[in-house]
């Protein structure tokens, strides 16, 4: 289990709280594990929760693609727990275990992705392995292939996610069955 206990869905009262644990059951991406351990502070989960949901599903990039991505600074961040899941909806859209595991090791010579996807895939393993090469110059590069608002909601996602999946294995938490 995780050094936090979650709380039983029985006793999580608060309608909206409720309610994000249900749309994250339906993306699948957190299942019910991360939020029921983050309503131990419903005020504080609440808008962690809507900012994640939103951040993921929602957008102007690609969701298979932030599905990558995710997948991607999970295994960087050694968390076994959000490395496991899958979103539902990335799923629906065609994104299979090939593309992941290829966007999550040599993805430069990879003719799965476009020039724009690698892009995207080198910001957020440089902004995690040597964020000082994210410099102008790669800025530059990113804004051939996305426009400014892209590049803002890929940089936050990126920030975001790896930060939630560093407190995920922080806690311990068990990964769930395997992806199939």
């Amino acid at each position: 289990m995780t050094y936090v206990a979650p709380l039983p869905r029985e006793a999580i009262t608060d309608p909206e709280m409720r309610d994000l644990i249900a749309q994250s059951e339906v993306l699948g991406v957190p299942d019910d594990l991360f939020p029921r351990i983050l309503a131990r502070a419903p005020e504080q989960a609440k808008p962690f929760m809507r900012a994640l949901l939103m951040s993921h599903a929602e957008g102007n990039v690609d969701h298979r693609l932030k599905e990558i991505i995710r997948i991607q600074l999970a295994r960087f961040a050694g968390d076994k727990y959000f490395a496991a899941l899958r979103s539902r909806k990335a799923r629906e859209l065609g994104l299979d275990e090939k593309r992941i595991d290829a966007g999550c090791s040599d993805y430069e010579d990879s003719d799965l992705f476009t020039e724009a996807e690698k892009c995207a895939l080198r910001y957020a393993d440089q902004m995690y392995l040597d964020p000082n090469k994210v410099d102008a110059a790669f800025y530059a590069e990113l804004k051939k292939h996305f426009t400014e608002p892209q590049i803002m909601e890929l940089g936050a996602f990126i920030a975001f996610h790896y930060g939630m999946q560093m407190f995920m294995r922080s806690l311990g938490a068990v990964a769930p069955s395997s992806p199939t």
